[in-house]
């Protein structure tokens, strides 16, 4: 019997030594994968760019692009490198995950959803603030929740009139505090100055009238009702009760006033107090409103003769008036 010896394969171009042809060649289709994919990506780019001016649809475009280039790029070059993966259910695993870091904000922001909609940390109408914004929210979708806007160039928590879209991954990465979750009112201050030559005693004692009068209502309710959340947060107010403080400052006696008000009441309640303050002043002389003065005191030694004396006399009369 005859054996014929089979040749052996002939050797492959090697473009680098020491390494073999099927190396080199997977090493150049993975070259041309990254290549062409960069370059359909910079066409992509150059076609948004050249149709639209605004900077942020050019960014969403170019987030998208770079994160869809990324995941094709990838799965090509599993298939070049890794041949023995070929079931299809490593391909669509290995395609779902890179959705899932293409689509990383869409995902998140329905993973922020399903947090709102199960731990409820806040409702349809309830006044809260993420990171910088603040308003009341007015709508909960899968991917955003919007917001009406306070504050901003507004004082006192009033609105200004725009909505705001907040995605829901906002909620994992920003401080969320909610106005009427757990309790629903505010501590509110009205700082008042008197001055020093008031009867600063008098001034305490008719805030303290105006405010018991002013939230006798809120603390009724405050007392006897359970706010919603309260099972959740341990809260525990002993003193609900408006209360005055005493300070000193440079203008005389500071008083101020700490209240509980509605949130959206705010503004309201702190203007109708002033309102009020301002009328019980009027009918007590001894209790004067202080504001920033200067007095210029002038040594004996220095108004030695009758005319600097006069002189001193008048330049300290203008400066107290």
């Amino acid at each position: 019997m005859i054996r014929v010896q089979e040749a052996p394969p002939e050797p492959g171009v090697l473009l680098i030594p020491g390494i073999d042809a099927e190396t080199q060649t997977k090493i150049i289709l993975s070259v041309l994968v990254v290549l062409l994919i960069f370059f359909i990506r910079r066409a992509i780019l150059a076609v948004v760019h050249g149709r639209t001016d605004d900077s942020e649809l050019r960014y969403r475009w170019m987030k998208i692009s770079a994160n869809a280039g990324f995941v094709f790029s990838a799965l090509l070059l599993v298939q070049i490198w890794f041949t023995a993966i070929r079931s299809i259910g490593t391909f669509l695993g290995l395609l779902s995950a890179g959705l899932a870091i293409a689509l990383k904000d869409i995902v998140t922001d329905l993973a922020g959803w399903v947090f709102i909609m199960w731990r409820r940390p806040f409702d349809l109408g309830d006044r809260i603030q993420v990171g910088s914004h603040a308003g009341d929210v007015v709508d909960r979708s899968i991917f955003q929740f919007t917001i009406m806007e306070i504050g901003n160039w507004v004082s006192a928590d009033q609105s200004t009139g725009r909505l705001i879209h907040i995605p829901n991954s906002k909620v994992f990465t920003e401080p969320l505090a909610n106005y009427v979750a757990g309790f629903p009112y505010l501590w509110n201050e009205l700082q008042v100055q008197v001055t020093f030559e008031s009867n600063w005693r008098r001034a305490k004692q008719l805030l303290e009238e105006l405010a018991d009068d002013h939230t006798v209502d809120l603390d009724k309710e405050a007392h006897l009702g359970k706010p919603r959340g309260e099972q959740r947060f341990l809260i525990r107010y002993r003193k609900l009760t408006p209360v005055v403080y005493v300070s000193v400052v440079e203008s005389g006696v500071e008083l101020t006033l700490r209240y509980l008000c509605r949130p959206r009441e705010r503004r309201g309640s702190g203007s109708e107090l002033w309102e009020r303050v301002l009328d019980a002043f009027d009918r007590h002389p001894d209790v004067t409103l202080a504001y920033p003065t200067q007095r210029l005191n002038l040594s004996r030694e220095v108004l030695s003769t009758p005319d600097a004396a006069a002189a001193g006399a008048e330049s300290e009369h203008h400066e107290d008036a």
